[in-house]
């Protein structure tokens, strides 16, 4: 029998329902624009787009090669992942409190937090504060500023989803590493998996095919203003900075948001935590960053990763149970399935030009059933 070729497999992909459902996304006005890949990398990838990248100023085209703010995926794929690296050199544990490592906040609520806490959102830190106004514009005094934090619930009490806590885990892994946490993820992570070119932050707008953003952050500075804080220094939006104030605030880069990158690029690291590990992680590694660690509580939990587990979450009754993975608030998502050793990447740009707000779990949950759908 004849293999399939490269073209085959992109007529079967311009028909798949996968490219439906993303068109049906676009023509909703949920997004502008979107691409989906799915499969088991790094060959088995099938990837789809629809919609446009960029609608003002000029109309530009979506394509697989388009990068996208990956927000919130920052969490599980640099920062979690850079966790797991700096406990093998043995420059951090998981017992290692924020206090053992910014110095700025010892003798505050926050400094006896364990970097094992902040990674499964059981710190009882808030969920957001705009730490840019905290810091009265200022990033140097951030860490000083941090100890004035009020936890909402005792540690390991709750899961509390929170973009604050692995923005302390950005700042004490530079501390111990003695280097920022762009040039430490692009020498111990992208260079050594050869994704140079699909992840990264600063994207460079005049070489890379970005996804528009919001024009105006619209968002934070309404909830800046609700929380009682100047709205004043919510920094400003620009191409090639992440949509999240307080990741602009530190020079487009920290611990919960900052990365942009293509669906392949996403794939690509994501699946280093599929059992047995890949040629970064090893599976010791990447079995105990996605087994439970918070189990007894309303969320289960990884090492930066949600668990399929969790009741209401985005995967979808399609993946298996042990599957695990991620959102962002731009309107993207990755997951993994290690039974079937396959992962998923849905990408939207549903911030341009304006924020949506709309819930995309129903689309991502048919997204995850299409995709895994082996008859189809």
């Amino acid at each position: 029998m004849r293999a399939r070729s490269e073209r085959d497999l992109r007529v079967e992909e311009n028909r798949h329902p996968v490219r439906d459902l993303l068109g049906r996304l676009v023509n909703s006005g949920l997004a502008p624009g979107a691409v989906a890949g799915w499969g088991s990398p790094p060959s088995g990838l099938r990837m789809v787009a629809a919609g446009k990248a960029v609608l003002q100023p000029e109309l530009e085209e979506v394509s697989e090669d388009t990068w996208f703010d990956l927000a919130s995926l920052t969490k599980p794929l640099v920062t979690a992942t850079l966790c797991l690296l700096a406990f093998r050199s043995g420059v951090l544990r998981l017992a290692s409190t924020v206090g053992e490592v910014l110095d700025e906040v010892r003798g505050t609520a926050i400094s006896g937090l364990t970097v094992h806490e902040l990674l499964t959102h059981t710190t009882g830190l808030p969920a957001w504060l705009p730490l840019y106004c905290l810091a009265e514009g200022t990033p140097e005094v951030l860490p000083t500023r941090l100890g004035t934090v009020r936890l909402e619930a005792p540690p390991g009490t709750r899961v509390i989803y929170t973009c604050i806590g692995f923005v302390i885990l950005g700042l004490m892994l530079e501390r111990v590493s003695d280097v920022g946490l762009e040039p430490l993820f692009q020498g111990e992570v992208l260079e050594e998996l050869g994704l140079e070119n699909r992840l990264g932050f600063h994207p460079d707008p005049a070489i890379r095919l970005l996804a528009g953003g919001a024009s105006r952050p619209t968002v934070e500075e309404r909830l800046a203003r609700e929380a009682g804080f100047d709205a004043g220094f919510v920094p400003a939006s620009a191409a090639g900075l992440p949509d999240d104030g307080n990741a602009r605030f530190l020079d487009g880069v920290a611990g919960n948001a900052g990365l942009f990158g293509t669906a392949a690029g996403a794939i690509s690291l994501a699946a280093e935590y599929l059992p047995g590990g890949g040629r970064l992680l090893t599976k010791e590694e990447a079995a105990h960053a996605t087994s439970d660690h918070t189990a007894g509580l309303d969320q289960a939990r990884g090492l930066g990763w949600q668990l399929a587990a969790t009741p209401g979450c985005s995967a979808g009754p399609s993946l298996s149970p042990q599957a695990f993975g991620h959102n962002g608030f731009t309107g993207v998502s990755v997951w993994v399935d290690p039974a079937r050793r396959e992962a998923y990447a849905l990408l939207t740009n549903r911030a341009h030009p304006g924020h949506r707000e709309s819930d995309l779990h129903p689309l991502r949950r048919r997204f995850h059933t299409l995709a895994s759908n082996p008859h189809i």
